[in-house]
């Protein structure tokens, strides 16, 4: 299954043009966006119009620059894009979680009760995990003078739930780069998007 996975554009016209342009090349399954699609929730029904035109199954997350609320106001009546924020998709033998909103949050607790819940459902699937922040102490959330900026429920549902892959943004700082936890690769797709195999 090809996947093209992007994340943080925050409503930049040629980063957007430049993301649907790929996307009509690489011909993906299936879409998806690790939250902060526009910028403190600007435009954000015109952007929706415009992945909704592709006709391509999509999957999408609220970053810290859109609410929740907004993004389900926003997705009225599309057919093809999916908030999948605290839910869960399921495509061929893959199970896709989505956790967004939050910026700068060392644990939240509202995963962490998920987590057993989520759990239960998996069974046989290939869990992919998508969230806007990325999971404490890894390359994705590291900042030069700051140090870790990510977060460790995120990280705790990757130790227990084991994803094949967890796809984060939200730190620009740190596009396109890779690690793992355990046994799951971690990426930050970028604002330009990256194509995949699962």
């Amino acid at each position: 299954m090809k996947l093209f996975l992007f994340t943080d554009p925050h409503g930049d016209k040629k980063t957007i043009f430049n993301l649907i342009k790929k996307i009509k090349k690489s011909k993906p399954d299936l879409i998806l966006c690790a939250g902060d699609l526009t910028n403190f929730g600007d435009n954000l029904r015109g952007l929706i119009l415009k992945f909704e035109s592709l006709k391509i199954p999509m999957l999408i997350i609220p970053g810290n620059h859109e609410t929740n609320s907004d993004l389900n106001k926003a997705l009225k009546k599309t057919k093809n894009i999916l908030n999948l924020h605290k839910k869960s998709y399921e495509l061929n033998n893959y199970l896709f979680f989505g956790y967004g909103l939050r910026g700068f949050e060392e644990i939240n607790k509202d995963l962490e009760i998920i987590i057993p819940q989520f759990k239960k459902t998996v069974k046989d699937h290939q869990v992919i995990l998508m969230t806007h922040q990325p999971p404490y102490n890894t390359k994705l959330d590291y900042l030069k003078d700051i140090g870790h900026q990510g977060n460790k429920s995120i990280r705790k549902f990757i130790r227990i739930i084991k994803p094949i892959l967890a796809i984060s943004g939200h730190l620009h700082e740190n596009e396109n780069k890779k690690d793992k936890i355990y046994s799951t690769k971690i990426l930050n797709p970028g604002t330009n998007g990256m194509v995949i195999e699962v």
